[in-house]
């Protein structure tokens, strides 16, 4: 991401962008580039981002938003030897480390350092992320479209025909009195009362109660997700959420219930321990309990680390693939991808309605329920229902992106950091390369996703929940007025809706996933995609735009020759 013009002479400034503010400038450092050798040059760090530009032609740029900086370290003393011993080195949530080395004799080392800290990480330091001060100074016409008005409950719920037959919209938690977590507008079986409600919350974790995500159009086979119960050692139960599930598994046709544990069935079973659990079919008549392997929060950020080590230092290719193999990447996207194929088969082939949780409901459970409903609905294949469904199954139910991106926050060793909205990105990739004209979207779009994630210049990924987020919606920009914006970059010129208007069954085989190397290797140059697809797809869509208009003149011709004959 760089939207920065370099100073070619000491005249010239940076370009900045609106609450924008230059902090220090260093002008004697050197960038210790592993694929270009040593760069010397000059290291400015603003209120946003930390930029290096070398003294030498061709100019090489360094660019990276200070929210993407997931730790600042020091590389060697003032007594080390060797020419580049001393520096720092940003490392970055976003796949890259950049290595900086100073003078020894001064304090600018020091300087750049205690700058670095308090800029990078402001809520550890008490004070607010810059897409604050961004709202504030950017001009009102800069984005056509307020993204934060873009995602309404109501009106996707009547998309999916709620109310109706089985199910009812609730306001029990219009004031997040039910569920601090959960969005203000639920959908919920419609024989259910608001009472019944406020006994069913008492029995699952962090009080997410099962409501539903999504209905099959032609079926009515629902989607719902939640939380686990809390049965713990002794096996508690509470007649009311029995009830509560009886009514979900009435609210379908078919009359049956799949009930989906993301955990493994070992981890279900300790969670026991700790007051948690699973259904057991016994006690839920009419459900069958399934578990989907897939790990939890610490198993995916040890493999994160792994992947991340493998990009960011020096291995040999002879390596790299038992590197890939050993981080398990891949096999944990195969997991969630062929748990979502398995809710998809469920639903779309044997019209049985499915219930996902896992420990708390907003981690694995978000992802299996986002890529099946991609899967199912040809809607959120579009660009604007891509947005809806992140709208909906990750910002409104709850994702705790503040806790797993770790926005602001110097403590970088935080257990309670993963990557799990990026696997789900991830996953969508995946997804994209084996039906490449079924989305509206391009690898572009998820690319700039995934950079505004950590860039903390937009309010969309900075809080836990719709409550925590009300007052940013006062405070900054929603994403997506810059993704209005920028429509054209992010369309897939190879789109084509008629021809994939139907569910998606992907082959599910690490054999048919990639290492993205698009996003994770960016920072590689031998790896990295070499052709550029933004021209790419200019060129597409000139040429499709030049062949619409050639179809409309044709098709006067045809209508004038139609009305003289």
């Amino acid at each position: 991401m760089d939207d920065t013009v370099l100073p070619e002479n000491e005249e010239e400034k940076v370009q900045l962008l609106p609450g924008e503010t230059i902090l220090e400038c260093e002008r004697h450092v050197t960038l210790l580039c592993p694929f270009k050798g040593p760069l010397a040059g000059r290291l400015i760090l603003t209120s946003f981002k930390v930029l290096f530009a070398s003294d030498c032609t061709p100019r090489h740029t360094t660019v990276a938003p200070l929210g993407s900086v997931h730790a600042v370290e020091k590389m060697g003393g003032a007594s080390s030897k060797g020419e580049h011993a001393y520096g720092l080195e940003l490392v970055l949530k976003d796949f890259r480390n950049i290595r900086l080395a100073f003078k020894a004799e001064g304090h600018s080392r020091r300087v750049m350092y205690e700058a670095l800290l308090a800029a990078a990480f402001p809520v550890s330091n008490g004070r607010p992320v810059f897409a604050t001060q961004y709202k504030l100074s950017v001009p009102d016409n800069t984005y056509a479209v307020d993204g934060w008005q873009l995602f309404d409950m109501e009106a996707e719920l009547q998309r999916l025909r709620v109310p109706g037959p089985g199910w009812r919209v609730t306001r029990a938690n219009a004031s997040y009195q039910l569920c601090r977590t959960y969005p203000s507008v639920l959908a919920v079986p419609v024989q259910s009362s608001d009472e019944q409600l406020e006994a069913v919350v008492a029995f699952r974790s962090r009080a997410r109660l099962p409501v539903l995500s999504w209905l099959h159009p032609a079926n009515r086979a629902s989607l719902s997700r939640g939380s686990q119960p809390l049965i713990g050692n002794f096996g508690k139960r509470n007649k009311d959420d029995e009830a509560y599930i009886q009514e979900i598994t009435k609210a379908s046709s078919n009359k049956k219930l799949v009930i989906m544990d993301a955990r493994p069935k070992l981890t279900a079973l300790a969670n026991k321990a700790m007051g948690g659990g699973y259904e057991s079919e016994e006690d839920y008549g009419g459900t069958e309990v399934l578990f989907l392997d897939i790990g939890n929060i610490h198993v995916m950020a040890d493999s994160v680390r792994k992947l991340r080590d493998l990009c960011c230092l020096p291995v040999e290719d002879a390596y790299w693939m038992s590197g890939l193999e050993s981080s398990r990447w891949l096999e944990h996207l195969r997991l969630l991808i062929g748990a979502s194929v398995r809710v998809v088969d469920l639903m779309d082939r044997s019209s049985i309605s499915v219930f996902i949780h896992c420990s708390d409901g907003w981690d694995r459970t978000s992802q299996v329920c986002s890529l099946a409903m991609l899967l199912l609905d040809p809607y959120y294949r579009t660009l604007a229902g891509f947005v809806m469904l992140i709208e909906k199954e990750w910002l409104a139910f709850g994702h705790r992106f503040q806790q797993r991106i770790g926005h602001g926050n110097k403590n970088s060793s935080d257990e309670q950091r993963a990557p799990i909205f990026l696997q789900f990105i991830d996953a969508v990739w995946q997804l994209s390369n084996q039906f490449p004209c079924a989305f509206q979207f391009n690898e572009h779009f998820l690319i700039m996703i995934l950079d505004h994630l950590y860039s903390c210049l937009f309010g969309t990924f900075l809080c836990n929940s719709e409550r925590q987020r009300l007052p940013f919606k006062e405070d900054t920009v929603s994403l997506w007025s810059h993704v209005q914006t920028h429509e054209d970059e992010c369309a897939n010129p190879l789109y084509s809706s008629y021809a994939h208007a139907h569910v998606l069954y992907p082959v599910v085989s690490v054999r048919r996933l990639r290492f993205w190397a698009g996003y994770y290797a960016r920072a590689i140059p031998h790896m990295r995609p070499r052709d550029c697809n933004s021209e790419h797809t200019s060129k597409v869509f000139d040429l499709y735009r030049l062949l619409e208009e050639q179809c409309i003149e044709l098709q006067k011709e045809v209508d004038a020759q139609h009305v003289e004959t």
